[in-house]
């Protein structure tokens, strides 16, 4: 599916998106055409008031997956709009999202991400419309 060459270029690419991958500690496990697997360990500043995971924070690894699977080697893409459904609370001590491409017309593309943690608990269900951006 992947290779680890695809994996260090898309890492070393997207390094650049610093509140992603410095602040919440994402990082990009899995990278191929339209398909990204990235995650991040839970720690204590993820967590909300009652020790669970900060919404804001699944929403931006949501959000950095599609990133990835949708930018990699193709036509800049960015967020048009985006829906998160949150499912349930993480039991373990990571959150994994990753992403299915839906539709991948010429201008615009439609993606789900499916955010689990690392015991299979599903925590959030998003999509993401994307519009290609022809410079």
């Amino acid at each position: 599916m992947y290779n680890s060459e695809d994996l260090e270029e898309a890492r070393k690419f997207f390094s650049g998106d610093l509140y992603a991958t410095r602040t919440t500690g994402i990082i990009i496990e899995e990278v191929d055409q339209h398909y990204a697997k990235c995650s991040f360990e839970i720690t204590e500043a993820h967590q909300n008031a009652y020790k669970g995971v900060m919404g804001g924070a699944i929403f931006t690894l949501a959000d950095y997956t599609f990133a990835v699977s949708s930018n990699f080697r193709q036509v800049q893409t960015v967020s048009t709009s985006s829906q998160i459904n949150f499912l349930g609370m993480a039991k373990g001590k990571k959150l994994i999202a990753t992403s299915s491409l839906i539709k991948d017309g010429r201008s615009t593309c439609l993606y789900s991400i499916s955010i689990t943690d690392e015991l299979g608990t599903k925590v959030a269900y998003a999509t993401f419309n994307g519009m290609k951006l022809n410079g």
